[in-house]
């Protein structure tokens, strides 16, 4: 962009101090309430509490954001129910996207599945489709997350592990025997947009060999450049402006073509895990979202059309009320800059859809089984907080890949939630919470001032390049470990309340045998069976693409059509675009 650059929060402060403000305390009560206020805090409150008033929380993946003892009107005065609140369904989405929210649609269980081979994951599947499960999310392995194919030097000894063997459209194929992809939502956990734009194409290819049209397909990828860019941590990177291009590439292509896909997932899970606040976490995805957004107004796109297919993916922690605040707030948040800062006009442009997935880093080997109650009670906050879908992390992964009993059991504990205790009778259940409120309140305020400085330095990709991101994390996970190790930050089983005694181990998952050498052979039999001429043409026409700076990706579906593999794809993106170190390997 050219031109002095627009700073999202100077617009959305212009913009609130135009309206009119209804706030609901009356000044007279409020100067009551402060009257009596002060006389039960100097009368009745201990000393020892009214000089520790505000506390910082002490918890995993925490904001610190100060709490008072004790919550009143007073810790929100200016408290405007229409302006704030406002209902369900309705401007500013404070309270939900939908009017009638769980009551009209449960939130969508989608329990991660990928390990072994594309015959294990497929099993697996199906497996959970049959006991309940409404969704499905194929998890990679790290080669195929990184980008090389089963074969590579650097694959070995990785093949199947951690997630799912995805080489070509033969192993998708696989992956999917028996699946009506026109029938289920599908999340592909692609997260970077280079294997986005290698893996959804094979998928596409998938469907079409089916004959199922584009237009009937539904899920999400994730497509996010933070991804491939700050959390990989792979041995290469592209740098990260063809990255970006990349990711907005991907957002046109199946904007176009996949009208019901999620396009982007912006992905705050990943990066929250890898070392953040619970504030970076939500900043870092809206700096991400808005530089996208204007990335295609740039390329002629209209704000409503790319804006109606926009997700994000977050990371609820231990911090039972923040995690619901947190979701409340930059649900709010999305929909003052999408109405404020973007114009946007359809009431799908301003929802902040989200799914969620239990923190991984909060569980321990120590105990495992306390990992339930933990995730458990994380669920129970992204279902307070509004959340589209969730997965639910199980006792297990600490270790290794849930078994199938672990993995089961997650997905109880989101049919509990939803069919047994009765929170989803009611939206929004804890508005209007004098702390909920307040907190909601501090927190959107805290994820506008990071946008605001991300946008201060000349926007995401710029901060990247920087290493602003890089180095916030390393100092967050420093201070972090460090409170954890000194026993500040309590972790039960792990540095308080130990068992004394050791208790019976666990049924860990144990991984297929054979996978590597399967896929190995299934490689070798692609490239012997295969039209190596129409390979290579397509791998000339993708980098004849990616040299042009026209949109790559229906390139790279060809390439999937006719057998092109993952490996042979990325060597492709690193000839054209280079090698970039991150800054934290400088």
């Amino acid at each position: 962009m050219t031109g002095k650059r627009i700073r999202t929060k100077e617009v959305l402060q212009a913009k609130m101090a135009e309206r009119e403000t209804t706030p609901l305390y009356n000044p007279e009560a409020l100067k009551k309430l402060r009257t009596e206020f002060d006389r039960w805090r100097q009368s009745t409150v201990r000393e020892e509490d009214r000089e520790n008033w505000f506390e910082i929380p002490r918890t995993v993946l925490g904001s610190g954001i100060p709490r008072e003892m004790l919550y009143s009107p007073l810790s929100n005065p200016d408290l405007d129910y229409l302006r704030d609140l406002g209902y369900s369904g309705q401007e500013p989405y404070t309270r939900g996207i939908h009017p009638n929210m769980y009551r009209g649609k449960a939130f969508t269980m989608r329990q991660l599945t990928g390990f072994g081979g594309p015959e294990e994951t497929n099993q697996r599947i199906k497996f959970m489709l049959a006991h309940g499960g409404t969704g499905v999310n194929v998890l990679f392995d790290l080669p195929t997350i990184q980008m090389y194919d089963s074969d590579d030097p650097i694959s070995k000894g990785q093949v199947g592990m951690s997630g799912v063997a995805i080489d070509s459209v033969e192993d998708m194929d696989i992956v999917f025997k028996d699946i009506p992809l026109d029938e289920v939502t599908v999340s592909l956990v692609t997260h970077y947009p280079s294997n986005t734009a290698i893996l959804f194409p094979m998928y596409l290819a998938l469907a079409e060999r089916r004959g199922i049209p584009w237009t009937k397909l539904r899920g999400s990828v994730q497509n996010d450049i933070t991804l491939e860019e700050v959390v990989r941590s792979g041995p290469e990177y592209i740098p990260p402006r063809d990255c970006f291009r990349i990711q907005c590439d991907n957002i046109e292509f199946i904007r176009e073509h996949v009208p019901q896909w999620n396009f982007v997932t912006y992905n705050g899970y990943n990066l929250r895990e890898f070392g953040t606040s619970a504030v970076t976490e939500m900043a870092v995805a809206v700096a991400n979202a808005i530089e996208t957004v204007e990335e295609m107004l740039r390329r002629g796109r209209d704000v409503d059309w790319v804006a109606e297919r926009i997700a994000f993916f977050w990371s609820p922690a231990s911090d039972f009320f923040e995690e619901v605040a947190r979701l409340r707030a930059v649900r709010r948040l999305w929909y003052k800059i999408m109405k404020h800062r973007f114009e946007a006009k359809h009431h799908r442009s301003l929802w902040m859809r989200c799914h969620v997935q239990t923190s991984g880093v909060s569980l321990r080997m120590e105990e495992p089984l306390n990992n339930i109650i933990r995730a458990a009670y994380q669920a129970l906050s992204a279902v307070f907080g509004g959340a589209q879908s969730l997965h639910v992390d199980s006792y297990d992964e600490a270790y290794s890949v849930p078994t199938e009993e672990a993995a089961l059991l997650s997905l109880r504990t989101q049919q509990i939630i939803q069919e047994e205790t009765g929170v989803t009778d009611v939206v929004d259940p804890l508005g209007g919470s004098f702390y909920v409120e307040a907190l909601t309140n501090e927190i959107e305020k805290r994820i506008l001032d990071e946008v605001d400085e991300i946008e201060k330095m000349g926007g995401y990709v710029t901060a990247i390049e920087k290493g602003w991101l890089h180095q916030k994390i390393a100092n967050y996970f420093c201070e972090e470990r460090r409170r954890i190790e000194e026993g500040v930050i309590k972790i039960v089983g792990y540095n308080v309340h130990q068992a004394p005694l050791a208790l019976p181990a666990i049924n860990v998952f144990r991984y297929p045998e054979g996978v590597e050498e399967r896929q190995r052979e299934r490689l070798a039999k692609l490239r012997r069976q295969r039209d190596n001429q129409k390979v290579e043409a397509a791998l000339t026409a993708l980098e004849n693409g990616c040299k042009s700076g026209k949109n790559v990706m229906g390139h790279a579906v060809e390439c999937a059509k006719v057998g092109c593999t993952e490996g042979e794809m990325f060597r492709v993106f690193k000839r054209v675009f280079g090698q970039w170190k991150p800054p934290s390997l400088w």
